[in-house]
């Protein structure tokens, strides 16, 4: 990880893309953001969480951008002036294992403009002890259900990740299937809970 701003030209202002719980959480100030497509990467729980969804003992498993197809997401234009203290707020959120590369990548702005702009991104590292691969759903289910760290349980995360990419008006797969197997795996939990009451003995 670079200690200097992670592109050449260190005026002006930043693109950020989000692709996770950036998107409903992002946590720094910004003075738009765009619906964006970055080419070359995809979305996907690829990442064991040790800190922020799960534990070393008891991991949770977040997104990482992985290698090849394409990601939609958020775009958010940071001000010159905010440049710095946005890279140091990112870098204490997504860097507390080094788990990701900070990159600067092309996205195509889905806006009236279709432009292209550079943008800071995370992108996984696939040589990480918290690389986890590519998953089976059911190995996805069982890590997300077990998943609690310092941000919370590991299931809102991926369910507020997939209400915020149905509110930009698109879907992901993996993720809407995941989502669905998590909903019914509540709802069990929870007649479960209630039978418990009702039959204690």
């Amino acid at each position: 990880m670079s200690a200097n701003p992670p592109q050449s030209e260190t005026d002006g202002d930043l693109w950020v893309f989000g692709y996770g719980s950036l998107m409903w959480k992002p946590g720094f100030e910004f003075l738009e953001q765009v619906p964006a497509r970055l080419i070359g990467e995809h979305r996907a729980l690829c990442v064991y969480s040790f800190d922020h969804r799960g534990t070393p003992e008891k991991p949770g498993l977040v997104l990482g951008l992985d290698r090849g197809g394409a990601c939609r997401g958020i775009a958010f234009r940071v001000a010159a002036r905010l440049r710095h203290d946005t890279i140091a707020y990112l870098r204490g959120r997504e860097q507390t294992t080094n788990v990701y590369r900070e990159v600067m990548r092309s996205v195509w702005l889905e806006n009236a403009a279709r432009e292209r702009v550079s943008a800071l991104a995370y992108v996984v590292d696939r040589g990480h002890v918290q690389y986890a691969g590519r998953l089976s759903l059911a190995e996805q289910q069982r890590l997300v259900l077990q998943g609690h760290g310092r941000s919370g349980n590991n299931r809102d995360y991926v369910l507020s990740t997939v209400a915020s990419i149905e509110r930009q008006g698109f879907r992901d797969t993996q993720l809407h299937q995941l989502a669905a197997m998590l909903h019914d795996a509540g709802t069990l939990h929870r007649d479960a809970r209630a039978a418990d009451r009702l039959d204690p003995g």
